[in-house]
């Protein structure tokens, strides 16, 4: 059976803690995860947490596809991440980024802007905890990363 067949809804974080605390393990998808659509730059992007949903100090993922010609401002996370492009293009405080490289940082280290390519750059995001929205830094107003919005949908650190 094809995925398509299989009727998809998103699963909640409560559905995937049942799921690991029964069995340990779940199998899912980035089509099954919420989806949140950035309405300021066209951002899209899904995110779960390594291990329990709950769990603050468990790394998150997110899976980012930033339109051709996005323009994020130049921010800072709260703990260390790094990014891996897979798909795209993206200029990263003035250096390009492409399919299959790693950008590694810390925590509290300013970088930016982001800028994707003229394709677009579809990016996967590994932060270290749950401590991941992003803090403008600059003169940036800080609505090109709207943390508030991705709060709506995704859990952070308590205190975040």
């Amino acid at each position: 059976m094809k995925r398509e067949e299989v009727a998809k809804e998103y699963r909640t974080a409560e559905e995937l803690s049942v799921a690991l605390e029964k069995r340990g393990h779940v199998v899912t998808s980035w089509d099954e995860l919420p989806q949140v659509t950035m309405d300021e730059t066209g951002i899209e992007t899904a995110s779960y947490r390594i291990g329990l949903p709950n769990n603050d100090q468990a790394p998150t993922v997110f899976k980012v596809y930033f339109p051709p010609d996005c323009r994020v401002e130049a921010h800072t996370h709260s703990c260390d991440y790094s990014e891996i492009i897979l798909e795209g293009s993206q200029r990263v405080s003035g250096k390009w980024l492409y399919k299959g490289d790693i950008r590694v940082g810390l925590a509290n280290k300013g970088y930016g802007p982001l800028i994707a390519g003229p394709e677009g750059a579809l990016v996967l995001v590994i932060f270290a905890d749950g401590n991941w929205p992003a803090i403008g830094i600059g003169a940036g107003d800080g609505s090109t990363i709207n943390a508030s919005k991705l709060l709506e949908q995704f859990s952070a650190a308590k205190g975040t």
